[in-house]
This record gives C-alpha cells, sequence and structure tokens, in this order.
C-alpha cells in the first residue's frame, strides 16, 4: 500500500518529462497554450494552418465590420463623383535633331458638365495639343474637339459625341466656402485613374495660375494632389464641385508638397456662360495704355500718390473715353521707352486699392464685360470717382497688340 504514492509520483514526473521534452520541443503545445491564454472574441475564431514551416493559429473575424460615419462619407463621395470624373489626354508633335515629328503625350483629369458630352479642364491640360482623347470611369475612349479655350483663367471646354450614358457633376456654389471645409480631389495623378485624396481647405487666396495669370479667390487645400490631377474636380462633402484643380505649390519637387490650388467653380460659370452666350469669353476691359507708377516714378514727376495706373492713352471710342477719362499729353522717356505723362491716375477700383499693374488685372478678373466699375482717380491735385462701363477686351487692343 505504501508503493501507491510513491508509483504516482513517479508516474507525475514521467508525464511531465515527456511532455516538456517530446511534444513541447515540436512546439504542439504553444497553439493549445495561446488559444487557453487569447480568446477569439466574440466576433471572430481561430483556424489553424499547417505546412512544411509548421502550423499557424490564425484568427478570422466572422464578418466584415460596418464602416464608420467618417468612411461612410468618403464612400459616398466617391461612389456619387467618380462617374463624372473623366481622364484626358493630350497629344503634340516635338521634333527631334533631325527634326523628324516626335508624338508627345501629356495627362491630366476632367468632369461632365451635361448629358451632350461637354467636359471641362484645364487649359494647359490640352495646350497646343493635336489630339485629344477622353477616357471615361467605365474605360471607353472617345475623340475630343476642343469648343472654347480661357488662357486668362486657365480654363478650357472640350466635348465628345456619341457617349451614351453620361453622368454630369453636380456643381456647387464658391463663394461662401470656408477655411476648414473637408475637401475631396479625384483625378488621374500619375497616371493612376480614379484615385480620391481627401483634406480640408486651408485658405482662400489670390495667386499666379500656371502661365502667370491671376486667380482671383484660388482654393487651397492639403489634400494630395500631383500631376495628373489638373482639370479633376475638387469636392465638398456632398460630392458636389467647387473647384477645378489646376496647380501644386513644389518647391521644384514634381510631387505634392501639401499645398494645392484650384480655380472656384464660380469663376468657370461665368466662363461657361461666355461660352453658351457668345461662342468665347468676353474679357473685361478699360481700354487704356496704362503705366504702373511706384514711389521714385511718383516722386519724379511730382504725383499726387507714390503708387496707381498711369494713364497714358485712352483708346479710341472704348470704355474709358466714354467714361471721361484723360490720358498723358507729355512726352517722356522711361529708359529708352516713350511714354506720356499728365493722364489720370488710377488709385482704386470698387473701393480696391490699386498699386500695380497685378492690382488692376485682380480686379479685373472678378468682372465681365459690360459690367460698370467705380474708378477712383487724381487728376491733377484732385482726387475723384468715375463709372467705367467695361469693354470686352477682344474689340479693342493697343497698338502692340496687349489687351488693356
Amino acid at each position: 500500500m505504501k508503493l501507491r504514492p510513491v508509483l504516482l509520483v513517479v508516474l507525475l514526473l514521467s508525464g511531465f518529462y515527456y511532455l516538456t521534452t517530446h511534444v513541447g520541443s515540436t512546439g504542439a503545445i504553444v497553439p493549445w497554450l495561446h488559444r487557453a491564454a487569447v480568446p477569439a472574441g466574440p466576433n471572430a475564431s481561430t483556424a489553424a494552418v499547417t505546412g512544411p514551416l509548421g502550423s499557424f493559429e490564425l484568427t478570422e473575424a466572422h464578418a466584415a465590420p460596418a464602416y464608420d460615419t467618417e468612411e461612410q462619407q468618403n464612400i459616398a463621395v466617391y461612389k456619387k463623383a467618380l462617374p463624372s470624373v473623366v481622364n484626358i489626354t493630350s497629344t503634340a508633335v516635338a521634333f527631334d535633331f533631325f527634326y523628324g515629328p516626335v508624338p508627345q503625350q501629356g495627362q491630366g483629369s476632367g468632369f461632365i458638365l451635361d448629358k451632350q458630352g461637354h467636359i471641362l479642364t484645364n487649359n494647359h491640360v490640352i495646350d497646343n495639343a493635336q489630339r485629344v482623347e477622353v477616357t471615361l470611369y467605365d474605360k471607353h475612349k472617345y475623340k475630343a474637339t476642343v469648343v472654347g479655350v480661357d488662357k486668362g483663367h486657365d480654363l478650357a471646354l472640350l466635348q465628345i459625341a456619341n457617349a451614351p450614358n453620361l453622368e454630369p457633376a453636380t456643381l456647387a456654389e464658391s463663394q461662401s466656402l470656408i477655411v476648414g471645409q473637408r475637401v475631396y480631389a479625384i483625378g488621374n495623378p500619375f497616371g493612376l485613374s480614379g484615385t480620391m485624396t481627401r483634406g480640408i481647405i486651408s485658405a482662400i487666396r489670390s495667386i499666379r495660375g500656371p502661365q502667370g495669370n491671376p486667380i482671383e479667390d484660388a482654393i487651397q487645400t492639403d489634400a494630395s494632389v500631383n500631376p495628373g490631377n489638373s482639370g479633376g474636380p475638387l469636392l465638398n462633402s456632398r460630392g458636389e464641385v467647387i473647384g477645378i484643380t489646376t496647380l501644386i505649390a513644389s518647391n521644384g519637387a514634381d510631387q505634392s508638397s501639401g499645398i494645392g490650388f484650384a480655380i472656384p467653380i464660380n469663376t468657370a460659370k461665368a466662363v461657361i456662360a461666355d461660352f453658351a452666350k457668345y461662342g468665347r469669353v468676353r474679357r473685361p476691359s478699360l481700354d487704356i495704355v496704362p503705366l504702373p507708377i511706384g514711389p521714385d516714378i511718383a516722386e519724379q514727376i511730382g504725383l499726387p500718390a507714390d503708387y496707381g495706373i498711369l494713364v497714358q492713352r485712352v483708346l479710341p471710342g472704348g470704355a474709358a473715353e466714354k467714361a471721361g477719362l484723360k490720358g498723358g499729353t507729355q512726352r517722356a522717356y522711361q529708359g529708352n521707352i516713350p511714354v506720356m505723362l499728365g493722364g489720370d491716375l488710377i488709385v482704386a477700383m470698387d473701393g480696391q486699392e490699386i498699386t500695380n499693374a497685378q492690382d488692376l488685372s485682380a480686379v479685373m478678373t472678378s468682372h465681365r464685360a459690360g459690367d460698370e466699375v467705380t474708378i477712383s482717380i487724381f487728376r491733377g491735385r484732385k482726387r475723384m470717382d468715375l463709372k467705367v462701363k467695361l469693354d470686352d477686351a477682344t474689340t479693342q487692343q493697343d497698338q502692340t497688340g496687349h489687351e488693356t
């Protein structure tokens, strides 16, 4: 009877020795210990995968988790906007060292405006192209016709024919945008079609476009924008277009730096309205030959203000002459360039100070031909206001061919 306890102890020790030296060394006990220590949870289960490298215990979800509110919004914006976004391939012809023609391709984005196949994009996407091709989100390709361009606003209107079931984009308003709003950009960055990025409106500011043209109230965003996004839509949280992606601040690097810009959609609407009504853009003009004034020149010729735009000449029959603005009568030279002094000095338009040519261009960009504006001028030492009805720049040009 006394041998029973001894035999039981020997049996337990032998079993422990076997488990630790045989079973434990092969790793077979590890999954069992893992199962005991880490339960799979109510929405998951474990599955064993065995192969030459051993046995792996995987924890798998029973079903995909529900999307949270933010994810649902992202998905909704993408699904709504994607059918309206197109990829644009422009082909131009360059010449090699031996004057042989070499086709060169560029890529950009755009979006559908109507069922008739009108598409809006940036002018720089299709500039100087001999052939323009549009690829819809369903991968169907169509040759596009350039209906009109507005180089001043970097916009171009295209059209494709015989494309069924087109999904026009929904255009919002851009006048009341607020810094901090969530925005989305969809386009063709680096040729990767159907790419969406997200960010916020970082600022609303005036900038210079790709060709040096002023863009008033440009939408600055930190949504990732890269080459190929140009011409694509910038969307609000409802999937409506608030801007046209146009350029990035890259500091020399040809990729996103977290600062991208879009042309406000209200600017595009005005351009589209001109295309529809006149077949071209009616750019407003004062019909003057201007001379920008700085402190040095102002002091030399004794002007009452050290900034502004001096009217050298008014074009016959133009907006300025009809409003009563006066040009210069005294010939002088700025370096080797002849200028006319003694004319009216423009210092403000509609209450906005005009200190240089960029200010004048920016204010003019916010108007259309036919608008009436109030011009503040100095005539001699007397300050006065004049009402001017802006003319169509295409009907009046100065002798050098520059619109004014």
